[in-house]
């Protein structure tokens, strides 16, 4: 569904990727692992328009990709549930997920029944202030504003952080539904080590900017990743 050749990335005079090459497929979870600093985050960024990378080739559903702001990757099929979930604090919930409308025919402007059925607090809390939600509240909120874009590549960044264990448990049901639905491919940026392990088809292991380790979770082993992601 979407991958990489060669993708570098800088910030001003620094390189932060160095020749990144992954792939994601569609009903695979895809993650992306490694210790604080090492561009995780830097590739979402790239990935989802939000920083220009400076160079290499991105390809999305067989067609190559010109660098292209965020707004244009969204309506490419590309949505984000990014790091800190980043949602409007005075919108309702209700209006924060309306936000996704954007990028829908004026026909499909509904939350479908499914939103709810995953996530029963939305409707119940749907007209609070998104910034009166708590942090796996928010969480869910986030994930559920980027399913109703109908993504074909969902990119989630850390969504297990600052979390409480149920609602870690609950989204990781989440990402196995949308997985088992076999439409999207999904790139799981984690450092929850277990549940990243999982959830996970494939690994790509990063370590200053470049990919250290990768490999199909049934070719890696279980202790030679952990080992590679904790170093």
């Amino acid at each position: 569904m979407i991958e990489t050749e060669n993708l570098t990335l800088h910030y001003g005079g620094s390189q932060i990727l160095h020749g990144i090459s992954m792939q994601a497929r569609a009903g695979e979870v895809t993650c992306v692992m490694g210790t604080n600093g090492v561009g995780k985050t830097s590739l979402l960024k790239a990935l989802a328009g939000t920083h220009p990378r400076s160079g290499g080739r991105v390809v999305m559903a067989g067609e190559a990709v010109p660098v292209c702001p965020p707004q244009a990757m969204a309506r490419r099929g590309l949505a984000v549930v990014p790091q800190g979930r980043m949602i409007f604090p005075l919108l309702t919930v209700r209006e924060n997920m309306e936000t996704a409308f954007a990028l829908l025919p004026r026909r499909e402007h509904r939350i479908p029944d499914e939103i709810y059925e995953l996530f029963p607090v939305l409707r119940d809390m749907g007209h609070r202030r998104g910034g009166d939600l708590s942090g796996g509240q928010q969480q869910q909120l986030a994930i559920a504003r980027a399913m109703i874009m109908r993504p074909k590549v969902l990119l989630m960044d850390e969504p297990t952080e600052g979390i409480q264990p149920n609602i870690i448990q609950q989204i990781g049901r989440v990402i196995a539904y949308l997985k088992a639905r076999g439409d999207m491919a999904i790139i799981l940026v984690e450092q929850y080590f277990d549940f990243a392990y999982d959830l996970a088809d494939a690994f790509y292991v990063l370590k200053r900017g470049a990919v250290a380790l990768e490999g199909r979770k049934e070719v890696l082993a279980k202790e030679t990743l952990r080992a590679t992601v904790s170093v």
